[in-house]
């Protein structure tokens, strides 16, 4: 049974370990030449706050594919092989789910030759173990696999955005929307989702090119939802309060005279995973609104040319005003202790999908008449 497994995925698993192959080249290309130009840039001996801005260089050069002789000058090389690796580990997971799960019984309901397959000496039981067993597990293989290679490339990146660079695509964290399903161990619990979600979609359709369509749709809304209302209550938020400028905080406006407070930072909580952040004056009462007193600093921050513009639409004057009614920044966040928690404990959540998808294969297969 294995053999014939293997017979039948076996142009699969050769255009996976070419796809591999194919990645790993691409990024050990310029993987010494980046390597290079971290050891070059001074971070290596750096101390205190000197660190930030010589980890924002380094990235800022990086955007702007410096010394990459093989591409034009000028060429975004490094933002563009990081965006589509991250791509290809996103996208890795539901490519096995569409192309190897979906097809995997619903070909043989389609074609009829489950007639033959299970009246032989093989049980289904047994048939669909071997199949789950071996392609399921390869998936999960790959989609780590690609994480992996990723992230020794990306090193000196996360080495620079962890001392407090941030540029272009690379200012992500480690709890990023892109980084965080992407690195890790994360991947493998995607991988196992989406194959036997795939294998679970084609048995209920029976046709491959429908259960392929409808996995890609299940599973989009699985990666859209999970980041949104269950990774951050995974495990309790911790709470804080600080002033706008401790926490990097920029005011803006919902709708005048609407408040809305973007915090960046955690103070004494570097790489902290910020939840959310809101205004809350000297009681602890959320504030909704701006002061009337702030009103010619919200009329600066609305025209384009008057006072300093922040990054959330906001001005400096009208931070400084907020902040002078005594106004604070409410967070909740998760720590960045909780990174590999996190990790696990998504990964489990998959994969404990995984093994219930599983059986209900089986038992609604053995329940299967020929």
């Amino acid at each position: 049974m294995m053999w014939l497994t293997w017979r039948q995925f076996r142009a699969q698993a050769i255009t996976a370990v070419a796809a591999l192959a194919a990645f790993a080249i691409v990024l050990a290309l310029t993987e010494s030449h980046m390597a290079s130009m971290y050891d070059s840039s001074g971070l290596t001996s750096c101390h205190g706050g000197t660190c930030a801005g010589l980890a924002t260089t380094f990235l800022v050069q990086l955007s702007s594919g410096q010394g990459v002789s093989f591409l034009p000058v000028g060429a975004n090389v490094y933002v563009l092989l990081y965006f589509l690796s991250v791509l290809v580990i996103l996208v890795a997971p539901v490519i096995t789910g569409i192309f190897w799960g979906a097809p995997l019984i619903a070909r043989e309901l389609e074609a009829g030759t489950f007639r033959l397959t299970w009246n032989q000496s093989v049980t289904r039981t047994r048939w669909l173990t071997v199949k789950l067993a071996l392609i399921g597990v390869a998936a999960m293989a790959v989609a780590e696999a690609f994480s992996l290679l990723q992230a020794w490339w990306a090193a000196p990146i996360g080495k620079a955005v962890g001392l407090g660079g941030g540029a272009s695509i690379f200012g992500e964290g480690r709890f990023g929307w892109f980084v965080f399903p992407s690195h890790g161990i994360t991947p493998l619990g995607y991988a196992a989702f989406a194959f036997a979600l795939g294998v679970t979609v084609g048995l209920l359709i029976r046709r491959p090119i429908p259960a392929m369509a409808a996995t890609l749709a299940i599973f989009a809304v699985f990666q859209a939802v999970v980041p949104l209302w269950i990774r951050p209550n995974l495990f309790p938020t911790s709470q804080t309060t600080a002033t706008i400028a401790a926490s990097g905080a920029n005011v803006s406006l919902r709708a005048n005279p609407g408040l809305r407070l973007t915090a960046s930072i955690v103070p004494g909580q570097p790489g902290a995973w910020i939840i959310s952040s809101e205004g809350v004056n000297a009681a602890g009462q959320q504030v909704g609104t701006i002061p009337a007193s702030c009103e010619q600093a919200v009329s600066d921050a609305l025209s384009p040319h008057t006072g300093t513009t922040g990054a959330s639409g906001g001005s400096t004057a009208l931070d400084n005003c907020v902040a002078s009614h005594g106004i604070r920044v409410a967070e909740s966040y998760q720590p960045a202790s909780h990174y590999w928690p996190l990790q696990f404990a998504e990964t489990g959540f998959y994969l404990a999908l995984a093994l219930a998808l599983s059986w209900y294969c089986f038992w609604r297969l053995n329940r299967r008449r020929s």
